[in-house]
C-alpha cells in the first residue's frame, strides 16, 4: 500500500510552471494558444484521415491530450495531440484486422491509447526516461523517412482519383497505380495539386502563416467554383466537435492482439515527445526531466482514451510554432485546446465541402516535409553504423510494417552498441622520456622501452559481462606477447562501470599471475569503483597491498617484488625506483 502511495504522489507532483504564471505570461501564452489553434485545426481532420478514422477524432485527440500532458508532463514549450507518423501507426497496427472507420476500428484504437499510455505510465514510474537514450537518433530518421512515404503513397488513390492496394504491400501498390493511370479523375488532381502548391508556397513566403489552413479554404473554394458538385469526394458532415466520456471496451483478446504495437507505438511517442522537449530545452533554457515527462505522454493517453482520443505524443510542428509565438508556460497547450474548441463550433459545418482531393494534397506536403533530407546526408557521410540503422529501419517499414521497423531499428542500434562496449581498449603504456614529467604513453604507438618484468595495462572502457570475454582474451595475449614481464599493474582510470563478472575477472587475473610467480596490482582513485571492488569482494583477494590510488605508489610497490637479479643486468632503468635497486647509477633514466 505505501508503494501504490508512493506512485500516486511521484504521478500527481505539482507542475513546477505554476510559480511562473503571471499576467505577462498569460498574455504571451494566450497569442501562442490562438496561433496553435489555427494550426491544430487541418492537422486534425489529415492525421485522423491517416489514421483511418473520422475527422472529429482527430480533433478530440488535438484537445483532450495536449491539457493532460500541460498538467502532468516536464517540458513548458511541447504540445501533444496527434502526430503523423503515430497517426501512420495506429492505420498499420488496426487496418489488417479491421475496417478503417468502421465501429469496431474505432473501438481498438481506443483500446490501443489506453495500452500506449499504460505503458508509457509503466515506463515513466520505473524512472526509465534515459531508455530513449539508447535509440539511435537513426532509428527514427528511418521510420519517419519510411512513414512519411508510406503516407503519401497512401494518398494518390484520393488524390488521383482512383482505387489503389494499400502502399504496404508496394509491389501490387506499384501495379496498380500503373493499371490505373488512365483512369485518372482531372479534378481530383487539380483540386490536390492546388491545396499542395498553395500549402508549400504559404510556407515559403509566410512561415508563421497557418498555411494548411488556407491550403484547404482556397482548395475548398477553387471546387466548388471550377467542378461540378459531386465530380469529387468530400470530408462530409462532422458528427461532434464536442469529446465526450466513454470507458474503453475492453476485452483480453483484443488487448492481447493489440499488446506488441501498443508497445511500439508508446516507444515511439515516447522517443518524439523526448527529442522535441529537448531541442526545444536548448533554446529555453529549461531542464526536461525524462521520467516526469513520460509520465505526461502516458497520463495524456492513458486519460484521453476515456474521451475517445487515439494515441498522441509531442508534435514537432506545434511545438516549433508554440515556443516562436512566445509561449511562457503550458498554458498556452490548454488556451489552444480551448480555441480549437470554439472555432469548431463555428467552423464545423463546412469541412462537409471540404473536398478529399484537398485534403491529400495537404497530406502529401505533410508527408514531405517529414522527411528530413539534411539529417538523411548528414548521417550517410558521417557514419557507416548510423547509416545501416536508418537503412535498416527505412527498409523495413517500406517493406515488411511500421511496427516491425521500430523494433528492427532499437535491436539494432542497441546491438551496435553493446558490440562496441563490448570491446573496450586494452592498452599497454610506458613512460616517455622526451616528455617533461615522462607521461605514460601507449608503448607500442609511440615505440617505448618496457620494463623487463613488470607490464603496466590501462583499461578505457566498461568492465561489465560483456567485455569480460573480450579483456580475457586481450589479457591472454598479453601474458603471452610478454612471458617475461610476471609482474602487472592494471590501471582502472579508465573503467566506466564494473559489474560482479568484471570483479571475478580481476581476481582471476591476480590469481593467474600469482601462480606463475608474478603479482597483479590494481590502481584507481575512483571513490565508487572502490566502493565496489569492496562489494564484489575484489580488495578482499587482492589485499590492500595491491590496490592503490596513484601509479606511483603501485610501481614502488611491485619493484620490491620484482627479482633483482634481472634489474642488476638490466640496462633500461626506466622508472624512478630504478635509481634504489642494485647496481644502478646516476647515467639511469628517471620517469
Amino acid at each position: 500500500m505505501q508503494l501504490f502511495w508512493q506512485l500516486i504522489s511521484r504521478i500527481l507532483v505539482k507542475p513546477d510552471w505554476f510559480q511562473n504564471v503571471t499576467p505577462s505570461s498569460l498574455r504571451a501564452d494566450l497569442f501562442a494558444g490562438m496561433t496553435g489553434a489555427t494550426l491544430v485545426l487541418p492537422q486534425g481532420v489529415a492525421f485522423a484521415a491517416i489514421a483511418g478514422l473520422p475527422p472529429e477524432y482527430g480533433f478530440y485527440t488535438a484537445m483532450i491530450t495536449p491539457i493532460v500532458a500541460a498538467f502532468f508532463g516536464s517540458s513548458w514549450h511541447a504540445v501533444s495531440g496527434p502526430t503523423t507518423a503515430i497517426s501512420a501507426l495506429v492505420f498499420g497496427a488496426l487496418a489488417g484486422s479491421f475496417t478503417p472507420g468502421s465501429t469496431e476500428f474505432i473501438e481498438a484504437a481506443i483500446i490501443l491509447t489506453l495500452l500506449v499510455g499504460v505503458f508509457q505510465l509503466v515506463l515513466g514510474l520505473a524512472r526509465l526516461g534515459g531508455l530513449v537514450d539508447f535509440v539511435s537518433h537513426s532509428v527514427m530518421t528511418g521510420f519517419v523517412t519510411g512513414a512519411a512515404l508510406l503516407i503519401g503513397l497512401s494518398q494518390l488513390r484520393h488524390a488521383l482519383g482512383v482505387d489503389l492496394p494499400r502502399p504496404e504491400h508496394l509491389v501490387e501498390f506499384v501495379k496498380g497505380l500503373a493499371l490505373s493511370l488512365p483512369e485518372v479523375n482531372p479534378a481530383s488532381v487539380s483540386i490536390a495539386a492546388i491545396a499542395l502548391g498553395v500549402g508549400y508556397a504559404i510556407k515559403k513566403w509566410k512561415p508563421l502563416a497557418p498555411n494548411y489552413l488556407i491550403a484547404l479554404a482556397v482548395a475548398t473554394g477553387a471546387s466548388l467554383l471550377l467542378f461540378e458538385q459531386g465530380s469529387v469526394k468530400t470530408i462530409g458532415a462532422i458528427d461532434s466537435v464536442i469529446p465526450y466520456f466513454g470507458i474503453p471496451q475492453l476485452s483480453f483478446g483484443t488487448l492481447r492482439e493489440l499488446s506488441s504495437a501498443a508497445f511500439a507505438i508508446a516507444m515511439v511517442g515516447l522517443l518524439e515527445a523526448m527529442s522535441i522537449a529537448r531541442a526545444i530545452s536548448m533554446k529555453s533554457g529549461q531542464m526536461v526531466d525524462g521520467n516526469k515527462e513520460f509520465i505526461g505522454q502516458g497520463m495524456s493517453n492513458a486519460v484521453g482514451s476515456f474521451f475517445q482520443c487515439y494515441p498522441g505524443s509531442a508534435s514537432f510542428t506545434r511545438s516549433g510554432v508554440n515556443f516562436d509565438a512566445g509561449a511562457k508556460t503550458p498554458l498556452s497547450a490548454v488556451f489552444a485546446a480551448a480555441f480549437l474548441f470554439l472555432i469548431l463550433l463555428l467552423v464545423a459545418p463546412w469541412f462537409a465541402y471540404v473536398p478529399i482531393p484537398a485534403m491529400a494534397g495537404v497530406i502529401l506536403l505533410v508527408a514531405w516535409r517529414l522527411i528530413d533530407f539534411k539529417e538523411i546526408r548528414h548521417i550517410l557521410t558521417t557514419s557507416s553504423s548510423e547509416t545501416a540503422i536508418a537503412a535498416v529501419t527505412f527498409l523495413s517499414a517500406m517493406l515488411i510494417d511500421l511496427e516491425f521497423a521500430i523494433y528492427s531499428g532499437v535491436f539494432l542500434s542497441l546491438a551496435l552498441f553493446l558490440n562496441k562496449t563490448s570491446k573496450p581498449f586494452l592498452g599497454v603504456g610506458a613512460p616517455d622520456p622526451s616528455t617533461p614529467q615522462h607521461m605514460f604513453r601507449n608503448a607500442a604507438q609511440f615505440d617505448l622501452d618496457e620494463c623487463p618484468q613488470i607490464v603496466i595495462s590501462r583499461l578505457d572502457g566498461p568492465l561489465y559481462f560483456g567485455s569480460v570475454e573480450f579483456l580475457r582474451r586481450q589479457l591472454r595475449r598479453i601474458e603471452h606477447e610478454r612471458a617475461d614481464q610476471k609482474h602487472m599493474i592494471f590501471i582502472a582510470k579508465g573503467i566506466g562501470e564494473i559489474d560482479m563478472p568484471g570483479a571475478d575477472l580481476l581476481i582471476e587475473e591476480a590469481e593467474r599471475r600469482h601462480r606463475r610467480g608474478g603479482s597483479f596490482h590494481l590502481q584507481t582513485r575512483t571513490p565508487r569503483l572502490l566502493s565496489k571492488l569492496a562489494r564484489f569482494k575484489v580488495m578482499k583477494e587482492l589485499t590492500k597491498e595491491h590496490i592503490h590510488l596513484s601509479k606511483g605508489d603501485a610501481i614502488a610497490q611491485v619493484t620490491t617484488e620484482v627479482d633483482h637479479g634481472i634489474c642488476r643486468n638490466c640496462k633500461l632503468r626506466i622508472f624512478r625506483e630504478c635509481a634504489g635497486l642494485p647496481n644502478s647509477t646516476d647515467q639511469t633514466d628517471i620517469a
